[in-house]
């Protein structure tokens, strides 16, 4: 089993930045790609970011991209979100989470995530 482990979350002014942590521990091999989601009140929960762990192949969803980075500390087990140019549409819980079949954007495709954390950007 793998387990995710997140912080970073808070409250944070339009225009500013924000870094979640999302660290892995158990059968943390096993991992071939991590993603982040993210689930406003009332929504769906939709892909933000994912990163492929061997080579650090990225993918973004149109909303967020060229705002927010992905990446990953290997011998730390452990994946970031950096979050640029944050827009009150941004808020929400953002979800960490891990699989075994490489980039996808599909949660449907991940098998491990982490208990949220909540994101709030003041308008």
């Amino acid at each position: 089993q793998v387990q995710l482990v997140e912080s970073g979350g808070g409250l944070v002014q339009a225009g500013g930045s924000l870094r979640l942590s999302c660290a892995a521990s158990g059968r943390t091999f096993s991992i071939d790609a991590m993603g982040w989601f993210r689930q406003a009140p009332g929504k769906e929960r939709d892909f933000v970011a994912a990163i492929n762990w061997s080579d650090t192949t990225t993918y973004y969803a149109d909303s967020v991209k060229g705002r927010f980075t992905i990446t990953r500390d290997s011998a730390k087990n452990t994946a970031y979100l950096l979050m640029n140019s944050l827009k009150p549409e941004d808020t929400a819980v953002y979800y960490c989470s891990a699989g075994a079949y490489g980039l996808t954007t599909r949660k449907e495709n991940y098998s491990y995530w982490g208990q949220g954390t909540q994101v709030t950007v003041a308008s």
